[in-house]
């Protein structure tokens, strides 16, 4: 007999795998570990998306795997999205969506029991905003250059194989851990010049198409939230994440660590940015509730401006709160300080200080939620 389906759905700018590097780091292993704990064990499948692509396009994609997988013929169903993949997720099981001709969204919808939706911006992220901005579309029109010219992926490729070079010579001073080293191993190292290098793929999708940078504004995301509900028969949940503020993030430590000290100054500015505040469209203020468990978990009262350097706290909240948990963005999906003798895998250095302990934790609350209906 078939089991019960459990789909990983990634975020903006995600991926399954790029070289070895992972989306989610761990995640399946422990989710799935902690399914068989319950007594409860299930497939859990890590999908695909179109990196920038709409959230119907990211939908729509969603849809084509779970059928592929055979998700079709399992007896349950359940999602966790993290990021804007919890967008694709609501858009999924929105009752009289249409993604395609046939009524393969109803039969998904049918079959799914939960959705839990993990540091995702429900109503939307000033980080958005940013790259509406001239400074945010140079660094979009960057990428594509990067993958329309000839010229321009012979230089990265010429910087790639530099940079991996330069991981080997630094391994001399005794640093064998530091960013370089984790580039080359992960991402670096086998860069060819073919077209359909799996990286150039990743970057020719992000330039093809943009469209969920405006969709993630908070303007946007309020008509969104208006037009998707929730569908009856399912049970959503979401996981909230929340970082220190800068300078918390920026540590002296750091100061030894050039790679360190440049990551901590861009989280810096993209939790700078994430805490404006909308003037037109704000964070609905949570209930009581939800404001008790903040309370509970955090160091100090949560208010609009707190946030995990991408989305702010309020724009998490949804459904049943099943945790808060103190870590960044991409902590939450295995990208935090590695344990003893791994590469540096922290690519937000927020100073949330976010371990395996909380990270076994944190998944292991949404094994327990999705077990109730398997």
């Amino acid at each position: 007999m078939s089991i019960p389906h459990v789909y990983l759905v990634p975020g903006f700018m995600g991926f399954t795998s790029l070289g070895t590097m992972s989306y989610f780091q761990g995640v399946s292993e422990v989710l799935t570990e902690a399914l068989e704990a319950r007594g409860r064990p299930a497939r859990v499948v890590e999908c695909g998306t179109v990196p920038t692509g709409s959230i119907r396009r990211r939908a729509e994609r969603l849809l084509q795997q779970v059928v592929d997988t055979g998700g079709l013929e399992t007896p349950s169903l359940h999602f966790v999205g993290h990021s804007t993949g919890g967008l694709d997720v609501r858009l999924l099981l929105t009752p009289g969506v249409r993604l395609r001709p046939d009524d393969a969204e109803a039969r998904v919808a049918a079959r799914t029991r939960t959705a839990v939706c993990v540091s995702t911006p429900h109503h939307g992220t000033p980080l958005a905003n940013f790259f509406l901005t001239a400074q945010g579309q140079r660094l979009l029109e960057a990428v594509t250059v990067l993958v329309t010219t000839p010229a321009a992926r012979h230089s990265v490729y010429a910087i790639a194989r530099a940079l991996s070079l330069a991981a080997r010579l630094d391994d001399w001073t005794g640093r064998a851990d530091s960013l370089l080293d984790a580039l080359s191993e992960k991402l670096l190292r086998d860069v060819t010049l073919a077209p359909d290098d799996p990286i150039w793929a990743y970057l020719h999708e992000m330039s093809s198409d943009q469209g969920v940078i405006v969709q993630l504004t908070p303007e946007s995301m309020d008509l969104f939230d208006a037009a998707v509900p929730d569908r009856e028969g399912i049970r959503y949940a979401s996981v909230v994440t929340a970082a220190p503020p800068p300078p918390a993030g920026i540590r002296a430590g750091m100061l030894l660590r050039p790679e360190q000290l440049l990551l901590g100054l861009l989280f810096a500015a993209m939790h700078a940015v994430t805490s404006r505040v909308p003037r037109n469209y704000p964070t609905p203020v949570p209930g009581p509730g939800d404001q008790s468990v903040l309370a509970g978990a955090l160091p100090r009262p949560a208010t609009p401006r707190d946030s995990d350097g991408v989305v702010p706290v309020f724009s998490q909240l949804r459904g049943t709160l099943l945790d808060v948990v103190q870590a960044d963005h991409l902590d939450i999906v295995g990208q935090f300080p590695c344990d003893r003798g791994a590469r540096l895998c922290d690519w937000l250095p927020s100073g949330a200080r976010f371990d395996r302990d909380r990270f076994v934790a944190a998944w292991g609350r949404v094994a327990h939620f999705i077990a109730a209906d398997t």
